[in-house]
């Protein structure tokens, strides 16, 4: 069995990547880091496959799937992202449209490219990394916020699009709140509330994948305050997450 996870060279990735290990998949990691991706590999007992790729370029997007289509790859986990606080109309255009480009284009390349061949085979799994930004506007990081709810929407249409066919492949979203890694200092936010380690969101990761859970919240107070957000107006929740968000760089 083998795994291929894009953002493994830290944080949620790289203990997504100790997950899957330990569960007996060799993998396939794929980030910018290089040197970090052979730190994971020299320390997990599976056999890695080290790629180093820059997903906000389409061509490398496309080139990763060629170098690996041959692989029997069980589990795609796209988790390579990245954040950016600050007024919509403040933020660096160039900065937003790389992240467009990793957090949307290259999730929806290697998703639909992987889907094919596993449709195929009528086995496979992919995991989207989302977010529990991908339920809400998000003012003062406008654009990180979309993207997700593109990914978990995305997600969600192509699993019930599976479903209706009866195929036997499994799309699911991982929609984590705040977690302690460095997407923090890269977004220059920092968390008003407890945020939990990736370890803790890896682990619920992949027992949800393996599971087959459609939406994956991992957290006791994150599954809360989703449940409570439906009854909301969306003009009172965006007035909140702009609070919540400006209190986080403050």
């Amino acid at each position: 069995m083998r795994a291929l996870i894009t953002g493994a060279s830290a944080g949620l990735g790289r203990d997504i990547a100790r997950e899957l290990a330990a569960r007996g998949f060799d993998l396939i990691l794929v980030a910018r880091r290089e040197e970090r991706l052979r730190l994971l590999a020299a320390e997990l007992p599976v056999d890695c496959q080290i790629i180093r790729a820059d997903l906000s370029d389409t061509a490398s997007v496309y080139e990763l799937y060629e170098r690996v289509r041959g692989e029997d790859i069980r589990i795609v986990v796209n988790n390579a992202g990245f954040g950016m606080f600050g007024e919509f109309a403040a933020t660096e255009l160039t900065s937003e449209l790389r992240m467009i480009d990793v957090n949307i284009r290259a999730v929806h390349i290697l998703t639909k490219l992987f889907l094919r061949d596993m449709k195929r085979k009528n086995r496979g799994a992919i995991l989207n990394v989302a977010s529990s930004a991908g339920f809400m506007a998000g003012p003062l990081m406008a654009t990180y916020y979309a993207s997700k709810n593109y990914v978990l929407r995305l997600t969600q249409a192509i699993r019930e699009e599976l479903r209706q066919s009866g195929s036997r492949v499994r799309v699911c979203a991982l929609c984590p709140g705040p977690v302690d890694t460095e997407f923090n200092q890269i977004a220059n936010v920092r968390f008003t509330v407890k945020a939990l380690t990736s370890r803790e969101v890896a682990k619920c990761a992949v027992e949800g994948i393996l599971a087959n859970r459609g939406v994956i919240v991992p957290g006791l107070q994150m599954k809360a305050a989703l449940a409570l957000r439906r009854f909301a107006p969306e003009a009172l929740v965006s007035r909140i997450v702009y609070a919540l968000q400006k209190s986080k760089n403050s």
